[in-house]
């Protein structure tokens, strides 16, 4: 193995952050973005429409939680085998592969005639769902490189942000104007263009694949020690608490899963998911923030809507445009902070970023049922920069320590790392909520104050991730600028 192989990448110069986007990345860039705004807004849009599901397919609150549970725990298991897979078949093929069998899965959900072939055809559509957003993250990252990932990312990461923000409304005006089935529809349609800017506008080979072989053992690990903490998560949820059972045992058992597979994955030639990677301070650093990072801002999600509807007595569709200032502020937010993550590196910029989010989130600790909705509006809308100018500025951080060979099995590890952070953020904030509801009596205001609370400090320790981010970034650039240069050898 060469010198190459084992050290990461130094940071962009500034020469190189300040060279062009060549055109080939954008047409990539945006056959990649449909289907990822796809994925994205399956992930929000759903929830709304359960109510109607429920009412018209006669189905129990107990089972209509699994047209959501059993989704979350295919992605689980899904997700690890999105580097093997690229590697084995190429992005190219797995990318279209992807696609169309989650094209396939929301025909079937919407065309389901009972609530247990709803639930298999939300596992069809997983399926294709797990691999999506690794993938299409790993395409643009391979065909931009570390030097434009922050660029690149900035404008991707527009509608990555603003589609689970618009999805709550989407869904709201879907289910009040047409029917539940078209929450399904709408991927059929967004999937058939996705499909034709694949075919159209993606190399033939963007990456080369090989034949690795699969690490069954850590498939065996890793998939079910995933699904088992997603599924206790859910539990949890449902329970208000980690006393019952049905939570605490499938999370136990998938930590230990985990632990052993990071154990085997240390030796394995080849290992489903690289664990080595975290050897690498500014890699690991990256993935905490991104991890931290996605619990505060899909805790957020979850909380202010409820707190709209409930508090306020607004409609999902009124409560869904009231968070959109939240969304605003990342698109506005995005573009600048992707041209300095490329030109100084995504620490430094991640920082600024999370200190807002934090910031922003102390004035909703003091919410009452008389809240003015231009304050909160504002509010909001700052928390919104910060979102925009952390989430990009991570991800981009994340890459900028790897070679294009190592990309395919690390998005693996930064796809899942984002999905338990948001999974925890959500489950910490729900069992919070309902523990203070409980306690609050009539006054719902005040509980939701009291979960505000909670998010703010999900926020600061993401903060604390990224200054880890920025000192550990720092490091590496001095440690790369200080390397004598290599004479080359006489003969």
């Amino acid at each position: 193995m060469t010198n190459s192989e084992n050290t990461p990448n130094p940071q962009p110069t500034v020469a190189a952050s300040e060279a062009g986007v060549p055109r080939e990345v954008w047409v990539v860039a945006a056959a990649v973005v449909v289907g990822l705004g796809m994925a994205l807004l399956d992930t929000t849009i759903v929830n709304v429409a359960l109510d109607a599901i429920a009412r018209e397919l006669h189905a129990p609150l107990a089972t209509i939680q699994w047209v959501s549970t059993a989704y979350l725990l295919t992605l689980a298991v899904v997700i690890p085998l999105a580097g093997w897979s690229t590697e084995r078949f190429g992005a190219r093929r797995v990318w279209l592969g992807a696609v169309f069998v989650f094209v396939l899965g929301s025909a079937l959900c919407g065309a389901s005639w009972s609530i247990g072939a709803l639930i298999a055809f939300r596992v069809l559509q997983g399926i294709g769902g797990g691999l999506i957003m690794p993938v299409g993250i790993g395409l643009i990252a391979s065909t931009a490189g570390p030097a434009r990932m922050g660029r690149v990312m900035s404008v991707v990461g527009v509608p990555m942000l603003l589609v689970p923000v618009l999805g709550p409304v989407i869904g709201g005006v879907l289910v009040d104007e047409t029917s539940w089935r078209w929450i399904f529809y709408i991927n059929v349609v967004l999937g058939a263009v996705a499909l034709l800017l694949a075919v159209r506008l993606l190399p033939s080979n963007p990456t080369e694949a090989t034949k690795p072989s699969l690490d069954w053992l850590g498939l065996a690990m890793l998939a079910p020690g995933l699904a088992g903490i997603v599924f206790g998560l859910s539990e949890v949820q449902s329970h208000g608490g980690l006393g019952a059972p049905v939570a605490w045992a499938p999370i136990a058992a998938g930590i230990v899963l985990v632990i052993g597979f990071a154990t085997h994955a240390r030796r394995a030639r080849q290992p489903l998911v690289d664990v080595r990677l975290f050897g690498r301070p500014p890699f690991a650093a990256a993935a905490a923030t991104l991890f931290f990072t996605g619990a505060a801002l899909y805790g957020g999600l979850f909380v202010m809507p409820l707190y709209y509807q409930l508090a306020h007595g607004a409609s999902p569709l009124v409560a869904g445009l009231l968070v959109a200032p939240q969304g605003l502020g990342a698109a506005l937010a995005m573009p600048l902070a992707g041209r300095l993550t490329d030109r100084h590196g995504g620490g430094i910029v991640a920082v600024t970023g999370l200190t807002l989010v934090t910031v922003a989130t102390i004035p909703l600790m003091f919410v009452t049922e008389g809240t003015n909705y231009g304050w909160l509006a504002v509010v909001l809308l700052i928390r919104g920069l910060g979102i925009g100018a952390s989430l990009t500025p991570a991800t981009a951080a994340a890459y900028s320590t790897l070679d294009r060979a190592e990309i395919p099995r690390a998005t693996g590890v930064v796809s899942v790392l984002q999905q338990l952070g948001g999974s925890i953020g959500v489950t910490t904030l729900a069992v919070v909520l309902q523990a203070h509801v409980q306690g609050a009596g009539l006054n719902l205001a005040d509980a939701y104050a009291s979960t505000f609370t909670w998010a703010a400090v999900l926020g600061a320790v993401a903060l604390a991730a990224a200054i880890m981010l920025a000192i550990t970034a720092h490091r590496s650039r001095r440690a790369s600028q200080d390397q004598p240069a290599v004479s080359p050898t006489k003969p």
